[in-house]
């Protein structure tokens, strides 16, 4: 089965205006499951980067990425021929702007959620688990700050 390949991606979230933590999920463009934007990682970018790079690029979105992740999970990616598996880093990144045009515009679905409805949106068991940590984790750095 050989080792799992890694991937870098951002939950990115926001507070709406009842200051209410929410998640930005997207579609993946082949079977249009509800994900976060997630993709390898790239040369000369840390991994933190990256996973800020695939979220201009899938969902059109910038704001502040935070170094630490906030998790990681296991998938199964459906290749041409065969599934790997990746394990997945995660990173918060913090919304401050949401683009009107992005290079993937048009090829997938955005929509905002509160995070405990996002966590029952994803199929993936180990992400979901990551969307659950996230608001205790989020309050508990608000009361900080």
């Amino acid at each position: 089965m050989g080792e799992a390949r890694l991937q870098v991606a951002t939950v990115p979230v926001r507070q709406d205006p009842d200051r209410q933590w929410q998640v930005l999920l997207i579609t993946s463009r082949e079977t249009h499951r509800w994900v976060i934007p997630k993709g390898w990682p790239m040369k000369g970018r840390t991994d933190a980067q990256a996973a800020a790079r695939e979220a201009f690029e899938e969902a059109g979105v910038e704001g502040r990425v935070r170094k630490k992740p906030v998790g990681k999970y296991q998938y199964w990616k459906r290749g041409v021929s065969e599934f790997m598996l990746c394990e997945v880093t995660v990173f918060l990144l913090e919304v401050k702007a949401q683009l009107e045009t992005w290079p993937e515009k048009g090829q997938r679905r955005l929509q905002w959620f509160p995070i405990d409805v996002a966590a029952q949106l994803v199929e993936e068991p180990g992400l979901s688990a990551v969307l659950s940590k996230l608001e205790t984790r989020l309050s508990r750095s608000e009361k900080r700050s």
